[in-house]
């Protein structure tokens, strides 16, 4: 019993009490049938009432294929302190007890403000070279000018959003500069537009704005990102932070270097894995390596050509700068 207590304990991380574990111990499982559209997201929010279990319920299922898209027709043991799903091939029909209702698709909201790295080659639509008065900093209802006219197809009305670009990000591994990192300062709107310039008023501001800053066509910044099957298996980097701290966690931002061009979009979701290095004291034979640990989970809420904007959504431990990143397809 104190075996079985103290495995209940590192699988809840102290979530349950002593006398639940004990009863868990005794009680035989609930079935459920996988329906179409279940996630690991939606079955740990049903069944565990913690929707941030899933990376656990992955890791600890090898059967498991794909982390978010499960097949119709499994058989899923529920407990009270976990859930264990059986390998598809071995579902069987009749005496089951499906629930009546499939998990909703978990989706993310975005505010805006998570940033982005702009590769080589990416050119901004303009940017801002005056404000009125010749105010080194301006906010909301103040005016500006930029660079943009009737010549690039400017007209009243267009509006823009507003970033400022910050340090260059070389790649952890390969040393390789592969963007700035950028932060959005706010959005405008044109007002008046002649061949070359503009007159604009600053319609929201983040942050303090003012000339230099460049500009992007407008993107709704708020926004809820719906998590999406992957086409392909692909494994990247996570290469910078947005805070630039080297280590981060549960709700932070990251930049990774995987993109458009590897198949990745919004909505996708990445595992961070870590490598488990053997110590060779303990084994007469010789092992490179250990099964990686799975410590944290991604939702890309952006992609670039090259490289992706990530929301932390999961993290066991602490995550690097550095850090492995695995997406995988469904199957």
């Amino acid at each position: 019993m104190k075996r079985v207590f103290s495995i209940g304990c590192m699988l809840l991380a102290g979530a349950l009490l002593t006398v639940g574990i004990a009863r868990a111990a005794s009680e035989e499982p609930t079935i459920y049938v996988i329906q179409k559209g279940d996630t690991l997201w939606g079955l740990s929010d049903r069944f565990l009432k913690d929707p941030y279990y899933w990376p656990n319920l992955w890791a600890r299922n090898p059967a498991i294929g794909n982390p978010h898209l499960i097949y119709p027709g499994q058989r899923v043991r529920v407990y009270p302190d976990r859930i264990e799903i059986e390998p598809h091939a071995s579902a069987a029909p009749g005496a089951l007890r499906p629930s009546e209702e499939p998990a909703a698709e978990r989706s993310f909201l975005v505010s805006g403000s998570e940033g982005f790295l702009m590769e080589k080659g990416v050119t901004p639509a303009g940017k801002i070279i005056s404000t009125n008065q010749n105010r080194q900093i301006v906010g909301d209802d103040d005016i500006v000018y930029t660079d943009i006219g009737t010549a690039n197809g400017a007209k009243v009305g267009d509006r823009f959003s507003v970033y400022k670009k910050l340090d260059p990000v070389s790649h952890p591994v390969t040393n390789v500069i592969i963007g700035e990192k950028v932060v959005p300062l706010g959005t405008l709107q044109i007002t008046e537009v002649e061949e070359k310039v503009s007159k604009a008023i600053v319609t929201r501001s983040y942050q303090e704005l003012g000339p230099g800053s460049f500009l992007l066509p407008f993107q709704e910044k708020r926004r809820q990102v719906p998590l999406k099957a992957a086409a392909k298996d692909l494994s990247g980097w996570i290469v910078e932070t947005q805070s630039g701290h080297q280590a981060i966690g549960e709700g932070d931002i990251a930049f990774i270097d995987l993109g458009k061009s590897q198949g990745v979009e919004p909505g996708h979701l990445l595992y961070v894995l870590r490598d488990v290095v053997p110590d060779q004291q303990y084994t007469d034979i010789s092992i490179e390596k250990l099964p990686p640990e799975v410590i944290g989970a991604l939702v890309v809420v952006r992609a670039g050509e090259a490289t992706s904007t990530v929301l932390v959504v999961k993290s066991i431990d602490t995550i690097y700068r550095g850090d492995r990143v695995e997406l995988k397809k469904s199957k």
